[in-house]
């Protein structure tokens, strides 16, 4: 199979007579799921007929040669189509009396890369081939976001815990303080209360008994 495609690499292909076969393009890059055209051309007359054209077209791979397309004498043959390219292939009924052969395959996988190979005969004109070559590339995809590693989801569950609690913790001394403040003001009014009857019993014992008798006639009007 090697040998074979250094020969359609290197090799002058057969002419028979003036009859020339070209191609559009020489070279051909895609990228998968595109459609293409593939187009060669040849001298042809005004009276050349649909039935005096026979065409072979096949991809030539490092693995093994595909057949592309077949028409002999006019008709095409579908059913030597290789499962490939079924469904996939093509061609331009119309400007082939007219010394053009494109062919359109739709939905390109990257498999489809390598030297397409055209024969083509006119009869009574002759014969010849031409190569080009197509380059399949994949499509670019995006790149999918990465899943956060399980070290940062672990930092993530520990940062979270942390702010719970300062917030509990917060909340606590706060409510705290409330407390501890409520619990000063009583203290410090109950204290107040006690010094206050304190002074009071103290004075009404220092008082003389006429002050004393004196303070109760004037409770008492």
């Amino acid at each position: 199979m090697i040998f074979l495609i250094l020969l359609l690499l290197f090799l002058t292909p057969c002419v028979s007579g003036t009859f020339v076969v070209n191609v559009t393009q020489t070279s051909y890059q895609a990228e998968e799921n595109q459609n293409i055209t593939l187009e060669w051309t040849f001298s042809s007359r005004t009276d050349t007929s649909l039935r005096s054209i026979s065409t072979f077209c096949q991809l030539y791979t490092e693995s093994r040669p595909y057949v592309l397309f077949n028409l002999n004498e006019g008709v095409e043959s579908p059913e030597s189509r290789d499962p490939q390219f079924s469904g996939r292939v093509q061609w331009d009924k119309d400007v082939l009396t007219e010394g053009r052969l494109p062919l359109h395959v739709s939905r390109l996988r990257t498999n489809d890369s390598g030297f397409y190979v055209c024969d083509i005969l006119v009869i009574p004109d002759g014969s010849n081939s031409r190569r080009c070559w197509l380059n399949v590339t994949a499509a670019e995809e995006l790149e999918p976001q990465r899943p956060e590693s399980p070290q940062a989801e672990s930092w993530t569950g520990v940062w979270v815990t942390v702010g719970v609690s300062a917030a509990v913790l917060v909340l606590f001394v706060s409510m705290a303080c409330i407390v501890l403040i409520r619990f000063k003001r009583r203290t410090l009014i109950a204290a107040i209360q006690r010094e206050s009857l304190s002074e009071e019993q103290t004075i009404r014992t220092n008082m003389s008994p006429s002050e004393s008798e004196h303070e109760v006639r004037l409770s008492n009007i």
